[in-house]
């Protein structure tokens, strides 16, 4: 019996319950979840409040038909979604990323979501948006107590990691492909201008992660042809969180496509995936026939 199947064709998914959360608008969150019929939130404790958590963080621009095959792997599952996905003035005004970090924390604190346990799947440019999460953290640990605990495994696929020539050439990729050369120039200027609004946000991000707060099991995708993915800097941050002691999984391919390694490489995605979520031993996955 396989956790995670390989994909099929899929059937209209089974009337997921899509909520924005007006108290917090106009945040970009969906909240999805594995029921037919839309039900409120709990207002007192039940064991379905302290299921685990899904916290997906999409890539830039990624469309919802693109998310839904990896949505659908966790409500068949019967697990809740919080889709948190980012915007490019996120990333180009880094200032506006910590203040949206500091509200989906405090979407976190929301009394149908507070106590119960996270998993987090980040792709692309969602890591970088986990990372302002955790950055906030990190700054004023006292507002948001036993939260780097209640994340139970973290996974990243596609991670973009390197010099500012990777994240200009992300940049490029990412919103007009056909004007890579340009956009990446221009983005590099940038940089440049701001670089204490940028450049040094971007830095201390980075020593955020190296010491990120959470220190559940991890698992990482990521391919040597990613031009968005330094394969040095990704191992030397592997290197180190195993020697801070967590414990660090890996699915690395010589040729594969950013963000879509579950397109290139199905077999092996979703059994490392299984794999790994195996590993954490959190209940409950409904079983899959």
């Amino acid at each position: 019996m396989l956790l995670f199947p390989h994909p099929r064709t899929p059937s209209p998914p089974p009337c997921p319950l899509t909520t924005t959360f007006p108290q917090f608008s106009p945040l970009p969150l969906w909240m999805y979840q594995p029921s037919l019929h839309p039900q409120p939130p709990p207002t007192v404790p039940s064991s379905s409040s302290h299921r685990p958590l899904l916290l997906l963080l999409p890539w830039l621009g990624a469309r919802p038909g693109a998310m839904a095959k990896y949505r659908n792997l966790y409500l068949e599952r019967g697990l809740d979604i919080l889709s948190v996905e980012s915007t490019v003035w996120h990333f180009l005004w880094p200032r506006w990323g910590l203040e949206y970090g500091t509200e989906v924390l405090e979407v976190l604190d929301d009394p149908r979501f507070k106590g119960r346990p996270l998993l987090v799947h980040a792709f692309s440019i969602g890591g970088y948006t986990f990372t302002q999460l955790l950055s906030q953290m990190v700054r004023e640990p006292h507002k948001y107590p036993g939260l780097a605990q209640r994340v139970v495994g973290h996974v990243y696929d596609s991670l973009v990691i390197g010099s500012l020539e990777h994240m200009a050439t992300g940049l490029g990729k990412t919103l007009f492909p056909r004007m890579e050369p340009l956009v990446r120039y221009t983005a590099l200027l940038y940089f440049w201008l701001f670089k204490s609004q940028t450049v040094h946000y971007y830095d201390n991000s980075v020593q955020v992660f190296y010491n990120s707060p959470v220190t559940a099991p991890a698992l990482f995708f990521f391919c040597e042809n990613d031009a968005l993915c330094d394969p040095v800097a990704m191992e030397a941050v592997l290197d180190f969180w195993r020697k801070r002691g967590v414990a660090v999984e890996t699915r690395k391919w010589k040729e594969s496509v950013h963000a879509a390694h579950l397109c290139c490489h199905p077999e092996e995605y979703l059994s490392t995936l299984e794999t790994f979520f195996n590993s954490l031993n959190v209940a409950p996955f409904r079983a899959k026939m």
